[in-house]
Parts: structure tokens; C-alpha cells; sequence
């Protein structure tokens, strides 16, 4: 840990610094070292900003816990990219006719020495560019005082790593796409599905279930999964599927006779997300593959302090920016070769009110 024994005792150096505007000793020789030079600081030398960037180690440590539990950033299709912005080049295919398939390529049957008419496939763009997510928080001064340093890394862990988790899968499920991510709820390519005629408000019934998984693209079914707001589970537990005079089971309970981690519906995991939208609400259940949700990030979040924003309040300012974007590859849903219904890889339930 480059010679620090934890986060807390890294981050009482930097404070220590910061009031005495230079840097320590124990700092300096870290900096210098050639190992690590271009990775920790004061801030681009700026001693009266106290700042400085966390050692690699400790930047991995909050990472993980972003991408721990039920997090859906690394369920996500990644990419690290070098700069602030990105773009992929994409087909523009949003119908399976023919003459249409990937965007405009057509293929014949054609007798011997007929000639086919030449198509072209036509081209777009998708690009990311990078958001900036911040968290910031005091730490008081007796609290960088305290011997135990344990404390101080525990707070600034769940201080940041989990209130950034928690705001990228919100902006991943819903995000307005207005200095955010795109979510998946209201996603230009997304499918909503109707409620049942005389439904009443606030249910999730069997037909809603199968009508969504009809609308789900083929291709997607193997690796997709529901997404549900911990209110729906109630009205999944009782769900069944008339058959003559008894029932066919829908939803397997974790553990169950599914013996899984996750419950599954359709056969596919059903994962609680605490940032879907209550039961009645459309997002409250959302059927997706992830893998065709694109998330582009510059590496890692970046830290610094300073000892001057909060100097009235004796504290010491803590900064975490983590720089991401998100969007579903898909520009539109799916015209399929035969039948009217769109397809795509993201399917809502809409609002039952």
C-alpha cells in the first residue's frame, strides 16, 4: 500500500499536509518514487488545495464495492475509453423485412445469368460522452484524530463507493440522458406492454409476464433477466398460470424448487433493484438483456481532499469523480420479418393505475 498501512492513515497524511501547506516527507518520497510517479500527488503540485489522488490500492477497494451485490454496472456490455468521448459506428437496422436487415443488405433468388439489383447497407453513429458523478462529504476532525484508522476507512467506503453505486444504477435504470446516462425505462428502443383490459391498479398479473417476454427480441432471451422493485414480489409469489382447473407455477422463489440465488419468472433471474419504480408504475418490472446496454467510463474514480472548503466547520472535504455514460445500444425497436409487434432488448410493463 505504498507504505501506508490503510485508507485512514493515507488520508491523515494528506490532511497533515494540507494544514501545514507542503507536503510530508512520507508523501514526497512516495511521489518520487519512479514506480508510482504518474499516479499519486498533491494535486498537480498545488500544496494550498491540500489535495492529492488515493494510491491505486485504495481506488481498486472502493471500486469493488461499486460493483458488488446486485450492481448492474458490470452486468452491463464496458468499455474504458481515453478520452471524454467515444463513438462506435453502428447499422441502422430497425426492421427484419427484406431490404431491410442489417441496415439495407438484400439477397436474391435469381435464375442463371439473372442479374440482382445492388443495396447498401446504411450506417450510424452512437457516442458516449463521459458524465461526471461526484461524491463529497466532511470528515471532522476528531475523527481524523481517532487511533483507529479502521474507522475513517469504513466511513469514506460508505460514504462514497456506495452512494456512486447506487446513482449509476439509478441513471443505468432510469436516467434522463440530460447530463446522465440514458436509462432503461424510457429508452428511445424500449417496448412497453399495456396492462390488461379491466387490470386492476397497481397488480402484476401472468398475461403482463407473458405479453413481455413475446415482446423481448429472441436473441436476447438467453442472457436477459427481470429487474424488479421489492413491491412487486408480494403479487410474483402468488402468481400462477390457469390450466383447466388448476394452475401451472410462474415464479420460483430463490432457494426454492428453482434452488438458485436469484427467483426466476420465464426462467430467468429476477433481480431486486431497489431503483425501479414502485408496483403500479412503469419501470416497476423490467425485462432486458444488459449485455445490449453500452456503459463507457475513463478507468476508475478519482479522489482528492482539501482542508480549506469546510475550515469553519473543522473538517476536512473529501471528493470522489467518477466519470461514465450509458445507453442502450439499440437507436430503435425492432420491426420483425413476419407479425406487427416491435421487438427489442428492453421490455416495461406500463402503468397500471
Amino acid at each position: 500500500r505504498l507504505g501506508f498501512g490503510s485508507f485512514g492513515e493515507f488520508a491523515r497524511e494528506v490532511r497533515h499536509a494540507g494544514m501545514m501547506k507542503a507536503p510530508t516527507q512520507r508523501l514526497l518520497q512516495t511521489y518520487n518514487n519512479p514506480q508510482f510517479a504518474a499516479v499519486i500527488g498533491m494535486n498537480e503540485g498545488v500544496a494550498s488545495e491540500g489535495g492529492a489522488l488515493i494510491p491505486p490500492q485504495f481506488i481498486q477497494t472502493i471500486m469493488s464495492r461499486i460493483n458488488s451485490g446486485n450492481s448492474l454496472l458490470p452486468r452491463t456490455d464496458q468499455y474504458t475509453i481515453p478520452a471524454d468521448t467515444m463513438t462506435w459506428p453502428r447499422n441502422l437496422e430497425s426492421s427484419r423485412a427484406t431490404g431491410s436487415r442489417y441496415g439495407g443488405i438484400q439477397t436474391y433468388w435469381r435464375g442463371e445469368g439473372a442479374a440482382p439489383t445492388a443495396k447498401f447497407p446504411k450506417f450510424g453513429k452512437f457516442t458516449l460522452n463521459l458524465h461526471k458523478l461526484i461524491s463529497l462529504a466532511g470528515v471532522t476532525d476528531e475523527l481524523l484524530r481517532d487511533q483507529n484508522t479502521m474507522v475513517l476507512e469504513q466511513y469514506l467506503n460508505s460514504a462514497f463507493s456506495e452512494d456512486m453505486g447506487f446513482e449509476v444504477d439509478a441513471a443505468i435504470v432510469a436516467g434522463t440522458g440530460a447530463g446522465q446516462p440514458i436509462g432503461l425505462k424510457d429508452a428511445p428502443c424500449a417496448v412497453s406492454v399495456t396492462k390488461e383490459t379491466g387490470q386492476t391498479a397497481a397488480t402484476i398479473v401472468a398475461q403482463n409476464v407473458v405479453k413481455m417476454w413475446s415482446r423481448l427480441w429472441a436473441g436476447c432471451r438467453a442472457n436477459s433477466v427481470f429487474l424488479i422493485n421489492q413491491d412487486c414480489e408480494p403479487q410474483l409469489n402468488l402468481m400462477s398460470f390457469g390450466l383447466g382447473t388448476a394452475g401451472v407455477m410462474m415464479y420460483m422463489p430463490p432457494g426454492g424448487l428453482s434452488a438458485a440465488p436469484y427467483a426466476t419468472l420465464m426462467g430467468r433471474p429476477v433481480i431486486p433493484v431497489e431503483q425501479c419504480e414502485t408496483l403500479g408504475t412503469k419501470g416497476d418490472i423490467i425485462l432486458t438483456d444488459l449485455k445490449h446496454y453500452i456503459t463507457a467510463s475513463n478507468g476508475g474514480p478519482v479522489a482528492a481532499t482539501s482542508a480549506h472548503l469546510y475550515f469553519d466547520t473543522d473538517q476536512m472535504a473529501y471528493r470522489l469523480t467518477f466519470r461514465v455514460d450509458g445507453a442502450p445500444w439499440w437507436a430503435a425497436a425492432l420491426t420483425p420479418f413476419k407479425g406487427s409487434n416491435t421487438q427489442s432488448c428492453i421490455v416495461t410493463l406500463a402503468t397500471r393505475a
